[in-house]
């Protein structure tokens, strides 16, 4: 390690004064020397005896090093390289490793972080249950990842799975068993060459009301800020560097995510955030309330296209960032504006994943029907889609032996567009990533009344959750209230004295997405037909006929 030191007159408060000797880095008075020394040269000898006969760590702790923070969120599933915009394959964990590899080559003291949501995503992930890219993480060799909610997509067993198999611990400090025991490793401290640093997880609450209900079962979700506010000063005591690695959220609010921990929690020296997707050029400076101090919190977009850099100078006077960068893996020029720059692919990485990457395309090439026309679910959460029509039209092609009235699909169950051209069945497990199936719900009128006001305010809300709904059901909601105005099902005014019978998706009907209407008031029968499967079923159905749903709105939002 390299480090230097300003010598001084012993009159002054440098490394040699009675401030310095009162806290034992240097001897006291001791016997007069046999051969007078210059005041310099004596300096010099006290302060050479005073470095052999201390432990290295009380000396570096005096010097500033750098630790180099390097991290990644919302991988979603994407082991492999995969086309990005112009078709041009983009991220992969195998150029990741190669760019980690490099940095770690240039700096002494680098950690390598995950914000959480690993799982869920496309299939040469799905189909392994995220087994590829756990062994890429451990080939990169991560510190540490926290548990985002899309952790719990496959229930905890698959999740013990995945722990099992990691050679990184999974982290949540806010996440307890029923009978109060932690459900994962809460924090680590890692040692450097003068320095501990202390990295701690939190998992948002908002995974309780977002993830499937039957995943989550025995498990309690405390509040980040509180339990942040217990276990951020005990690190503080062990630790010289605290850094939250959280699966929280940027929102512009100062009352949720990751905002309010830095603004609520004092003594955290970067937080390290996931969940929103949040694209950074640089870090959100939020002012601590307590301390007043500036705290860093810093995201790294989606899907493995960027690895953040964040640059700690850590002394004794604390840790501040001295450079942050946003790293391009493999990201087309246009979203750059650095051309030429490509990471190589870790071939011994490439090698471990071939078999998955192999195995799916056997798999998934088998083709399902010719599109002659993108169908896309662009701005979704905010507006019906051609494609969220066409999801919801196929439940209830698959639950017809049922008679459902209409359905119901949730925005964020799809996860992209149909291209133009032959569809695959791997178009579709990237469509429906989840492994939902198709459900029907019987729900008596007065219920189906609070399922229709649950989604009219979806439709209000931007970015709420807008529902896609069938052909079956045409619905006018108040944009500024999130009111019903009026509603139609199969062509006949809504009668709340009659029992109607409901397709959605398993999640759904489980009461995920705040639909916990679904569970509470109805009957539920699982059909056991995966959303996939009715898709594709649907689709082949149609043939030649097929053609994208037509664009006149199911939901009308007035005025």
């Amino acid at each position: 390690m390299n480090f230097s030191v300003n010598f001084h007159d012993n009159t002054s408060d440098g490394p040699y004064s009675p401030a310095t000797a009162a806290r034992g880095i240097f001897p006291g008075k001791g016997s007069r020397p046999m051969i007078r020394m210059s005041r310099r040269l004596s300096g010099f000898l006290f302060l050479a005896l005073a470095l052999f006969a201390l432990p290295v760590s009380s000396v570096t702790r005096a010097v500033a090093e750098t630790l180099v923070v390097l991290h990644t969120n919302d991988h979603h599933g994407r082991p492999a390289a995969f086309p990005f915009i112009g078709g041009q394959a983009a991220a992969g964990l195998p150029a990741r490793a190669t760019l980690v590899e490099s940095i770690r080559a240039a700096n002494e003291n680098v950690l390598v972080l995950d914000a959480g949501d690993m799982n869920t995503g496309r299939p040469e992930s799905n189909l392994f249950a995220g087994r590829p890219d756990i062994l890429g993480y451990n080939f990169i060799g991560y510190d540490a990842v926290v548990l985002g909610n899309h952790e719990f997509d496959r229930g905890l067993d698959a999740l013990a799975g995945q722990m099992a198999l990691a050679e990184f611990p999974f982290l949540s400090a806010n996440i307890r068993k029923s009978c109060g025991e932690l459900f994962a490793q809460p924090y680590i401290i890692k040692s450097f060459d003068g320095f501990d640093a202390a990295v701690f997880g939190l998992t948002t609450t908002d995974t309780t009301a977002i993830t499937h209900p039957g995943h989550i079962i025995g498990l309690r979700f405390e509040d980040e800020v509180e339990t942040a506010r217990a276990l951020v000063p005990r690190l503080r005591e062990t630790a010289d560097v605290v850094i939250a690695l959280v699966h929280l959220g940027i929102y512009d609010t100062p009352r949720r995510g990751s905002i309010r921990l830095a603004r609520e929690v004092p003594g955290i020296d970067l937080v390290v955030d996931g969940h929103s997707h949040t694209r950074l050029d640089e870090p959100v400076w939020v002012k601590n309330r307590v301390s007043g101090a500036l705290v860093p919190v810093v995201q790294a977009w989606k899907w493995g296209l960027l690895v953040g850099r964040v640059d700690l100078e850590v002394s004794p006077r604390g840790a501040r960032v001295t450079a942050f960068e946003s790293i391009p893996v493999n990201l087309p020029p246009e979203l750059t504006g650095r051309r030429g720059i490509r990471a190589a692919q870790d071939e011994r990485l490439s090698a471990i994943l071939e078999p998955f990457s192999r195995k799916a395309d056997e798999l998934l090439s088998v083709p399902v029907a010719y599109v002659p026309a993108r169908i896309t679910h662009r701005d979704g959460r905010r507006s019906e889609t051609r494609l969220g029509a066409l999801v919801a039209d196929s439940m209830m092609w698959a639950a017809r032996e049922f008679k459902p009235d209409f359905s119901v699909q949730n925005s964020g169950g799809i996860r992209d567009d149909i291209p133009q051209g032959m569809l695959t069945a791997r178009t579709v497990h990237q469509v429906l990533p989840f492994e939902n199936t198709v459900a029907v719900v019987d729900l008596p009128g007065k219920a189906v009344r609070r399922l229709l006001a649950h989604m009219a305010a979806g439709a209000a809300s931007d970015g709420k959750g807008f529902p896609q709904v069938s052909a079956e059901l045409r619905m006018a909601v108040d944009r500024r209230s999130g009111g019903v105005i009026s509603v139609s099902i199969g062509g006949e005014p809504f009668d709340p004295e009659r029992t109607y019978r409901v397709a959605t998706n398993s999640y759904m009907a489980a009461g995920g997405d705040g639909y916990r209407v679904l569970p509470e008031s109805g009957r539920v029968h699982d059909t056991s037909i995966c959303q996939r499967e009715a898709m594709m079923g649907y689709l082949r159905t149609l043939g030649s006929r097929f053609s994208p749903p037509a664009p006149e709105p199911r939901i009308t939002r007035q005025p």
